[in-house]
């Protein structure tokens, strides 16, 4: 039951962190937004980690970590820019697909479920996926199809970095948060070297940037937690709740238009989250 509540914790901050990632990636450069929130993310996890002085974990744990941190790196900026140039309410249950890596790595390495539990993950991913229809003219059909891809590869990149988190946090959660933020700002900041983005940004840019950074931390920490305390194939689609949190923002600040379909899509995702709890 912790481990779900937690996961649920992450998708709401995930969730609004996208959300004020893609509106910011409309304004200011995507790997501006990225590494902007990395740095901040990488500044609170330090900070705790040298106030702690917990030993570092064995070797292999940082190589999961490192590998969170490559996956987090294209995931987030896969995510932040399809949320830029795509609506929102499309591109964001569209990423969350990429539940079915963890579910998948879980399964086959030993983890069962219960029926009920079974029943929920099913649920939750169904109605992810309808979430992701969307009815319209060809003006809007070629929105969505130019945030698709991205919308996929960041799928690719969320997914694998559930996985490899989960990994690391074996080792110490903090730990594990330390590396893969490092080795995520170390990558972003290298392709921004050689993209050579506008690092312009106003004041009142600066402080929406540092909430990504907060959000996205404290989302990295709820998750790493609830890996340990549950199953990683259970806590991963919950967690993936988070474009509910982004899209529900999307409606009522961008006045988005959510579908009936989306509405179904949803409902049928957080159905599946009760389901996965009763379990």
């Amino acid at each position: 039951m912790i481990a779900v509540i937690l996961a649920l914790g992450a998708a709401v901050a995930w969730g609004a962190a996208d959300f004020l990632g893609g509106l910011k990636s409309r304004a200011v450069a995507t790997l501006v937004v990225v590494a902007f929130g990395q740095a901040t993310g990488l500044a609170l996890v330090a900070a705790f980690v040298a106030a702690r002085g917990d030993d570092p974990p064995e070797t292999r744990f940082f190589a999961y970590a490192a590998l969170a941190g490559l996956a987090g790196a294209v995931g987030i900026g896969a995510l932040y820019r399809g949320l830029a140039v795509g609506s929102m309410s499309i591109v964001a249950p569209i990423t969350a697909t990429g539940a079915v890596i963890p579910v998948a790595v879980g399964v086959g390495t030993g983890e069962r479920p219960t029926g009920l539990q079974g029943a929920g993950l099913a649920l939750a991913l169904g109605g992810v996926v309808l979430a992701a229809r969307q009815q319209g003219g060809e003006d809007l059909r070629g929105r969505v199809a130019a945030g698709v891809g991205l919308a996929l590869l960041a799928a690719l990149g969320i997914g694998s970095f559930l996985v490899a988190l989960d990994a690391a946090s074996e080792g110490g959660v903090a730990w594990a948060l330390l590396v893969q933020r490092t080795v995520c700002l170390g990558l972003v900041l290298a392709a921004a070297t050689l993209v050579r983005p506008d690092f312009s940004f106003s004041r009142a840019d600066a402080v929406p940037m540092l909430a990504i950074g907060a959000l996205d931390m404290a989302a990295n920490v709820l998750f790493a937690v609830a890996s340990t305390r549950g199953l990683v194939s259970l806590v991963s689609v919950v967690a993936s709740l988070y474009p509910v949190t982004t899209v529900v923002l999307a409606r009522l600040l961008l006045g988005e238009r959510i579908g009936r379909a989306q509405q179904v899509g949803v409902a049928s995702a957080l159905a599946g989250v009760v389901l996965i709890t009763a379990g």
